[in-house]
């Protein structure tokens, strides 16, 4: 069965004020270690995308929204969470991811908007910098 993806704004998710049960995945490439990034967001950059994956449904139990997001949420971003979801679709065993979202407007509206922004270097980023 096919997952749908959804579009979640930056307001929503920060309304949400990251429960446990989120996780956000930022799919940026270089751009990531110079532009700063969503306080305690993963890193899984796509161009090495589908081999990660196995060690992201890793990284991630326990979570069942993941928000995934790139530069601008156009390209990048949606693509890897397609093929997660298709991915998630071809496992024989449940990983618990029942939502799999795309930020509208990626990192440069979150950061546009005046939402915080983390510029550790910390991998993984611990959140606590927001």
């Amino acid at each position: 069965m096919a997952r749908s993806i959804s579009y979640i704004t930056g307001s929503q998710l920060l309304s949400l004020k990251r429960p446990p049960n989120i996780a956000i995945i930022d799919v940026r490439d270089d751009e990531r270690s110079y532009d700063g990034h969503i306080a305690g967001s993963l890193h899984y950059a796509s161009d090495n995308f589908v081999d990660k994956m196995p060690n992201l449904v890793q990284a991630v139990k326990g979570k069942d929204t993941l928000v995934f997001h790139c530069a601008l949420s156009q390209v990048r971003g949606p693509k890897c969470a397609r093929r997660l979801a298709d991915y998630l679709a071809e496992l024989k065993e449940d990983a618990g991811i029942k939502n799999i979202m795309v930020l509208e407007r990626g990192f440069n509206g979150w950061e546009a908007s005046g939402r915080p922004v983390c510029r550790c270097t910390n991998i993984p980023c611990k959140s606590d910098c927001a």
